[in-house]
């Protein structure tokens, strides 16, 4: 994650797209297909409510202003099926708890993917090893929408 300048703090667009990009990555960490752009727009129809592709490009990588409308937010926790309170970010600590309960599915991807990467490479150095590991496990951006919107 990106620090906003001087303040050693996450933006609070940044702080959304983990949280999203996080719901994605379970989606696939529990071996289902990645959603598209196309089902969390019919899932969100469904309850009224409607988001462009545009809107939800930005709402992915931290950029553009920051989404704050509750009726959307907690639309998208509903097709996610998780408590709107992550989405929301409310003061209990039921976000905290659904994030480190995201995280830990996250670790087993990346988990599996170092197993995997172990096996096809061979002989490889553990320094090498380690570079994959920490790559993996490190906080940088998602590919970017188009990317993960296999229609």
């Amino acid at each position: 994650m990106t620090a906003t300048p001087n303040s050693g703090a996450v933006s609070p667009q940044l702080e959304l797209a983990r949280k999203l990009n996080l719901l994605l990555d379970v989606v696939v960490a529990e071996g289902n297909t990645p959603h598209t752009y196309r089902q969390l727009e019919a899932g969100l129809k469904e309850r009224g409510l409607t988001l462009s592709r545009a809107r939800w490009a930005y709402m992915i990588t931290g950029e553009g202003p920051l989404v704050t409308d509750p009726a959307l937010l907690t639309g998208i926790a509903e097709f996610f099926r998780i408590p709107p309170e992550y989405m929301l970010g409310s003061d209990g600590d039921l976000p905290e708890r659904v994030d480190a309960q995201l995280a830990f599915v996250k670790s087993l991807r990346v988990a599996r993917v170092v197993s995997f990467a172990a096996r096809m490479l061979g002989d490889v150095s553990p320094e090498t090893l380690q570079s994959i590991t920490d790559l993996l496990e490190s906080d940088t951006p998602d590919p970017p929408a188009d990317s993960r919107d296999h229609e």
